[in-house]
């Protein structure tokens, strides 16, 4: 029979991963509505397309609560085994870092890009096409933490079934609190973005070819913090040892977890922020779009060099045995 301690685990974890992404995602939704009623308030002939633009957008940030959900029914109906018990429900906490840090955080900010389109549309009601397909492609990029947690809590969720020690747990745990937590900063950067791009194309339509590719190149380099979040998770699921591993070297993958997960939130924001400003300035200058966007760019690198160090010392540590 399983342990209740290790029965209270499983079912909290598949608890938990709906329900914290459903909080954000409703946080998030409840914002993109508001605004679609506010900016039709402002502009009644534009009430079509701003219904449009905030229905789409909040299809868009459902994607977290949905991906909580089908983690939760993998859960739910996945086989378990006696055999591996309570160590097999605790590594199955990963799961829920993977899924709910990033979904709750996911599920809030994506509502910035849609609120800024409803009003971007307001101002500009003759424009709706071209800034209802500039805040999917915006939104869609920044799906992409949840995308790799959702990757990386199926990982887990079968390799948990081998995990019979505490280390074994505490690989896999590390492993999603890495991305999960690593998804923080570049999701808020990645928002904080978009939200300036759709409010430049309101502010300023004709800057729209300009806005478009500077976007799709910034929104990359925002990224990236993800990516090595990514990366070292999924050494920390296949490169490392599943077996005889030592609670010394265990408590080091913890570590290496943390240390690129807080690593990435800092030059993740910092990222978006610049790439926004610049945004910004070249929705009120297009024809200074060369300069802005190559200084945005050096500085976006530079700020990328944090997240660097972080992943360094992570490697250090996951291959110190």
């Amino acid at each position: 029979m399983y342990h209740p301690v290790s029965e209270f685990i499983h079912y909290s974890t598949i608890a938990l991963t709906v329900g914290i992404t459903s909080i954000g995602v409703g946080i998030g939704e409840g914002i993109a509505s508001r605004a679609a009623l506010d900016a039709m308030n402002t502009q009644p002939r534009a009430s079509g397309n701003i219904m449009r633009a905030a229905i789409l957008g909040m299809a868009l940030i459902e994607t977290a609560a949905i991906m909580g959900m089908v983690i939760s029914i993998m859960l739910l109906l996945g086989t378990r085994t006696v055999a591996s018990g309570f160590y097999a429900d605790l590594a199955e906490l990963g799961i829920a870092f993977a899924i709910c840090i990033s979904g709750m955080v996911l599920g809030f900010v994506s509502a910035l890009p849609a609120r800024e389109a409803c009003f971007a549309i307001a101002r500009q009601p003759f424009f709706a096409q071209h800034i209802m397909r500039f805040m999917l492609i915006t939104q869609s990029l920044l799906q992409s933490p949840i995308i790799f947690g959702f990757i990386v809590a199926t990982i887990i969720k079968y390799q948990s079934v081998n995990a019979t020690t505490l280390s074994d747990s505490l690989r896999l745990i590390s492993s999603g609190l890495c991305i999960g937590l690593g998804s923080v900063g570049p999701a808020i950067g990645l928002a904080l973005f978009a939200q300036s791009a759709c409010h430049g194309l309101g502010s300023n339509p004709r800057a729209y070819n300009k806005l478009f590719s500077f976007t799709l190149i910034s929104q990359t380099i925002i990224e990236t913090p993800i990516i090595f979040a990514f990366v070292i998770s999924m050494a920390l699921l296949f490169l490392v040892p599943t077996t005889n591993i030592s609670d010394i070297y265990a408590i080091a993958l913890l570590a290496a977890a943390i240390s690129t997960s807080i690593g990435t939130v800092g030059p993740g924001i910092s990222s978006g922020r610049t790439a926004a400003s610049a945004c910004h300035q070249i929705a009120l200058n297009p024809e200074s779009h060369s300069i802005l966007s190559r200084i945005s760019m050096f500085a976006q690198g530079l700020i990328e060099t944090c997240a660097i160090y972080a992943v360094l010392i992570s490697f250090l540590l996951i291959f110190s045995q």
